[in-house]
């Protein structure tokens, strides 16, 4: 569900839509690497078919700066630079409309889809492995 679609009228992310997945076991946990982040800048990216953002994020010195694509125009830009957020840093690169997504930066779906960015609580740094 790296797509997905703001439908206010159906609600597609409903929670009593979606039943839980099958298990994957801890491996397929622990084949992703989250990590959290700093978002460095946040520009409008005008070339998507869908309303989105640039994002440049610091996910420290082990990584560095990595650029996504991510549809979460329900946050201003300004508010979203400074903001502490959560990435998913090695499912591959991906191209879109000429840019390349370097990561997955992660959210909670509202029943209508609108993206609500997960966050860390306290002060771990940037780069801190997510658990």
């Amino acid at each position: 569900m790296v797509q997905h679609i703001i439908d206010t009228e159906n609600q597609p992310y409903a929670p009593e839509k979606w039943p839980r997945k099958p298990d994957c076991g801890s491996g397929g946990f622990l084949a992703l690497d989250l990590r959290v982040g700093t978002v460095l800048s946040a520009e409008p990216f005008a070339k998507a078919r869908k309303p989105a953002y640039q994002l440049r994020v610091d996910f420290g010195p082990a990584v560095g700066v990595l650029q996504t694509s991510a549809q979460v125009t329900n946050y201003a830009a300004e508010s979203l630079v400074g903001r502490r957020v959560v990435g998913a840093i090695n499912l591959g690169e991906k191209r879109i409309a000429g840019f390349t997504s370097q990561f997955l930066v992660l959210g909670a779906l509202s029943p209508d889809g609108t993206v609500n960015l997960l966050a860390p609580d306290g002060e771990a740094p940037d780069g801190a492995l997510v658990a």
